[in-house]
């Protein structure tokens, strides 16, 4: 698959699944994402949904339909004229379900919150639990979520008027919070986070709040995801890294032993148009570091064969 390009399904259609997330379970990966396949005005569509698409190998992807979709009912949460971003999907190997967060807003972006679903199917129907506001009345908008060794998970979201990133811990459920939380990158105004945890050590990567428009991509690190968190330097490196080669990190994944960041390439004419890249990111003992590739070829075949 050509990078920075519009993705192809297994029918011949535009791949509808941005800002979204990457999932493996069980030999297959689940891609979820924004449905952005409705006209764009002034820089934004209405809200339809979330998609999904399974694929074996990352490159053959299949149409599985909505996992949540707009509700028409006046004044409801997903309303049309709602907004809903950056879905991310977790699997509880405790209650045995599928979990899923994303940034719940309203067309001027006040409403700030955070929905969340559940089925015991990756591919859907999930099923609405509500929104939230974590630690009660924080405003959360672009947001991510990650699993940790020993079944805890996290969600990380842009907060305080995008000037602080929130760590909050979630419940056994993954449906709710602890109450345990921590304020991260205080006043640097980041979002679109994306994390990576190797030899030890989480990686946390961000975008600048530029709208559509790319800018650097930063990494910080730390020792624990409660300790201190370092904002270090742009882990992209060669022609276009200032520009995070004209894309948006939506998530990161790990497979056979390597890391990959999935990018958004927006294009805010016509935001179902927008393209997508998948990069291999390489970790090592000095930190990691991400190149640019024409192309995306998939995982490696012999993995493939191995995990089915």
């Amino acid at each position: 698959m050509k990078n920075g390009t519009c993705w192809l399904d297994q029918d011949g259609k535009r791949i509808q699944a941005h800002g979204g997330c990457i999932l493996f379970h069980k030999g297959i990966f689940y891609w979820y994402g924004e449905d952005k396949g409705t006209k764009t005005r002034d820089g934004r569509v209405d809200f339809l949904g979330f998609s999904c698409y399974s694929s074996r190998n990352l490159l053959e992807w299949k149409n599985e339909g909505r996992i949540l979709s707009a509700v028409s009912k006046p004044g409801h949460e997903l309303g049309p004229d709602r907004v809903g971003e950056r879905p991310s999907v977790l699997w509880n190997p405790k209650t045995e379900r599928f979990v899923l967060w994303f940034h719940l807003d309203s067309a001027d972006y006040s409403y700030a919150r955070l929905g969340v679903a559940d089925s015991d199917s990756p591919t859907g129907p999930f099923r609405y639990l509500g929104s939230v506001r974590p630690g009660g009345m924080r405003e959360s908008r672009d947001m991510t979520v990650f699993a940790d060794e020993g079944g805890l998970a996290y969600l990380i979201s842009s907060s305080d008027g995008n000037s602080t990133l929130l760590i909050s811990e979630l419940d056994h459920s993954y449906t709710g919070f602890t109450g345990r939380e921590k304020s991260i990158l205080c006043g640097q105004y980041r979002e679109a986070p994306a994390v990576i945890k190797e030899g030890g050590r989480y990686y946390l990567l961000t975008s600048g709040c530029t709208g559509w428009d790319p800018n650097p991509m930063l990494c910080a690190e730390a020792e624990s995801i409660w300790g201190r968190w370092r904002l270090t330097d742009n882990p992209c490196r060669g022609e276009g890294r200032r520009k995070t080669f004209g894309g948006q990190a939506a998530c990161t994944f790990s497979q056979g032993g390597k890391w990959y960041v999935l990018l958004d390439h927006w294009n805010p004419d016509d935001l179902s148009d927008s393209g997508y890249s998948i990069l291999p990111v390489n970790a090592g003992a000095d930190g990691i570091d991400i190149s640019w590739q024409d192309n995306f070829g998939g995982i490696d075949r012999q993995w493939n064969k191995k995990n089915g």
